[in-house]
């Protein structure tokens, strides 16, 4: 189990660090790597966490803090990487101290240079929460926590054949120019002479390997010891780093003019960079769209860039170089603000095409560009605050969806208390904290909003915000348990507001709350209808967010009406879709439905497999009710039924076993259970 990054370049060198660091993480249960930018600290943490993996049972989780300029969303990331998308009102560091509480695992925190105060003060407080867990950060400095043990990590060595840094140079270089030799003696020498200049920082020999395209090993030696006393950037980086901040100002001088503007620009970036972001982002002036997609990738062949999936990563050290030039050309406040209202408009086209067939393709989007989405909204709320309020409560359902509820918590109150006008932008603002705050549990909180946002609406004679706020009173008594009056708030607004869902999209979502409500009074041939009317509208437009909970009722149905197979048909139905829509609960409650459909059967084992990995994703999600409440006693029912049928003793070993392995592998297990013939 675990979450380590996948790279694709050979690991060299560094035997004797890392069986000390080996050493370390037995005696001591936060191990720091310390040392300067680009010595390849982060690297050496990823080597040592897949090393030592089979001693932690519950897996090595890898959170990368990169991004982060300031400790707001420190611990919402941590919980991120070890897979917690708590659903409950606690602060995140209760619930992420709960989560691990019981669990033996590696938490690897990445680059924590920027926040070593915070890191200090969380790691500290999991450490205590958690007697299980063992940390090993990277960063600039220590933490300076209590019981840290601090491993600085060193250049290769490098000045001779077989040296680390020269070993690291041939590898790097053999995926450079395939095929290029450099056995003979000329270049050797000139190989350890480059390594040896370098002072064996691998960012360093990598740079310089990217230059062997254009030039040869003896030419980058000659050009590079005219060069080591030619910069004069102090003030960015100590004089001690002389040999990386020297070979990084090479590499930018190397680039074309093109490609060194486009350096400087993209450092606005936070996460994954597509090419279709940085277009949008970065041109302008001299720098057109069309020349952006050659100069990435030029980037890339350089080693500025490494490419990831579809995109592109930057390292925090040449981000922090791109930055530096960024500010010296006077543009680093233009591009902070393009990249902010980019992803401001992304947000909104998210939000328009929401009823529609690239449904599954925004959630994806909003769920991979995170780290820029709220780096764009911290920028706004500062700059621009009816356009961060726009974008909040157009990001708020996505990511409520994708498990981010106090991200969106947070950012829709910041947004909420600021004295901005009335109209669509705060109505949608209210019924998006509506909603989160309802899926935390807070349900009188969640209550006093939705009445804001019915007499926002009101006020503002908007039919889709009336809708909406329908939705979120609705689902706020529908999850307090309350189905009549949440049948009455939804069937109240579906026929005063009987268009076309095209045209007010939370007519959708009204309709899921009715559906919802009809099967919890037992009126099931009504919800029957209800359903299979729900999935043809989502048909129509190709969405999958309310098809799936058509799926979800509609095995519930079958199931109370005692037809399993029906039952097993449509909750693999809705696992397939909230599966795309990264949605956890949707996942746990399909899973809960599936688990009963399999007992009904008489597949115990089967059935307590698939409800162990339901219980897993309610543990994720730290959800108070696990759904809705009538749907309790219904439960119950369905486990006893499986025990009965598998017997006690071989239902808790199956569940057990299940409920211990990890998420995405337990519901790729349940899944490959062949229907019934």
């Amino acid at each position: 189990m675990g979450n380590l990054p996948v790279v694709t370049t050979s690991f060299v060198g560094r035997d004797s660090e890392l069986d000390s660091i080996d050493r370390a993480l037995r005696d001591h249960r936060l191990v720091t790597l310390s040392g300067s930018g680009g010595v390849g600290k982060s690297r050496l943490a990823l080597q040592t966490a897949g090393r030592v993996r089979d001693r932690y049972a519950d897996g090595v989780w890898w959170a990368d803090l990169s991004h982060l300029d300031d400790d707001q969303l420190l611990t919402t990331t941590v919980c991120d990487g070890v897979g917690l998308l708590d659903h409950s009102a606690r602060r995140p560091v209760a619930a992420l101290c709960e989560w691990l509480s019981d669990r033996r695992l590696l938490l690897v925190l990445d680059c924590c240079e920027r926040l070593v105060d915070p890191c200090r003060q969380l790691v500290s407080e999991l450490l205590a929460a958690a007697p299980g867990l063992t940390v090993l950060a990277t960063s600039r400095q220590p933490l300076g926590a209590e019981g840290e043990h601090a491993v600085e990590v060193h250049p290769l060595s490098a000045g001779e054949d077989g040296d680390e840094a020269v070993r690291l140079f041939h590898d790097r270089a053999a995926a450079v120019v395939p095929g290029l030799a450099l056995d003979s003696p000329g270049d050797a020498a000139a190989v350890a002479e480059i390594c040896r200049r370098l002072e064996g920082i691998p960012l360093a020999v990598e740079l310089a390997c990217a230059q062997l395209r254009e030039s040869s090993a003896q030419e980058i030696t000659g050009r590079l010891a005219s060069r080591l006393d030619s910069l004069s950037d102090d003030t960015l980086w100590p004089r001690r780093h002389r040999a990386l901040r020297t070979t990084i100002g090479w590499s930018h001088e190397l680039c074309a003019p093109l490609e060194r503007l486009l350096w400087a620009r993209l450092s606005v970036f936070r996460g994954v960079i597509m090419t279709a972001d940085a277009e949008a982002v970065c041109s302008g002036g001299p720098l057109g769209a069309e020349a952006i997609a050659p100069a990435l990738e030029s980037l890339a062949e350089q080693s500025v860039l490494r490419r990831t999936g579809d995109g592109y990563r930057m390292l925090d050290t040449l981000r922090e170089y791109g930055a530096m030039w960024l500010a010296e050309l006077a543009e680093d406040a233009l591009f902070t603000d393009r990249h902010a209202r980019h992803f401001a408009q992304t947000a909104v086209q998210a939000h328009t095409g929401w009823l529609g067939p690239r449904q599954v393709e925004w959630y994806g989007r909003v769920a991979a560009t995170h780290a820029d989405l709220c780096a764009a909204l911290e920028h706004l709320l500062a700059e621009d605050p009816e356009r961060a309020m726009e974008m909040a409560g157009c990001a708020g359902l996505f990511w409520s969806c994708c498990g981010h509820l106090h991200q969106a918590r947070t950012y829709l109150e910041r947004v909420l208390a600021l004295p901005l006008s009335a109209g669509p932008h705060r109505t949608r603002a209210l019924w998006a904290l509506g909603i989160t705050l309802t899926l935390q549990g807070d349900h009188e909180a969640a209550r006093r909003v939705g009445k804001e946002c019915e007499e926002a609406a009101r006020l503002g004679r908007d039919v889709e915000g009336a809708l909406s706020a329908a939705h979120s009173m609705s689902f706020t008594y529908l999850m307090m348990g309350r189905p009549q009056t949440a049948h009455l708030v939804s069937d109240h607004a579906l026929r005063r507001h009987p268009g076309d869902p095209a045209d007010a999209p939370s007519q959708m979502r009204c309709r899921v709350i009715r559906l919802f409500a009809l099967s919890a009074l037992g009126r099931l041939d009504e919800a029957y209808e209800e359903a299979t009317r729900l999935q043809r509208l989502s048909l129509r437009f190709g969405e999958h967010w309310a098809r799936a909970y058509a799926d979800h009722q509609l095995a519930l149905i079958h199931l109370l009406q005692g037809r399993p197979r029906q039952a097993e048909s449509h909750a693999r139905a809705m696992l397939a879709s909230k599966h795309q829509l990264h949605d956890s609960l949707g996942i746990a409650l399909g899973l809960d439905l599936l688990a009963g459909a399999i007992a009904a059967q008489g597949d115990g084992v089967a059935a307590a497999r698939t409800s162990g990995t339901g219980h897993t994703y309610w543990r994720i999600i730290g959800h108070p009710h696990r759904g809705t409440p009538e749907l309790g006693a219904i439960r119950e029912q369905w486990e006893l039924r499986a025990r009965q049928a598998a017997g006690d003793s071989a239902y808790e070993r199956a569940y057990r076993r299940a409920s211990a392995d990890d998420a995405e592998r337990g519901l790729a297990h349940a899944l490959e259970r062949q229907l019934p013939s």
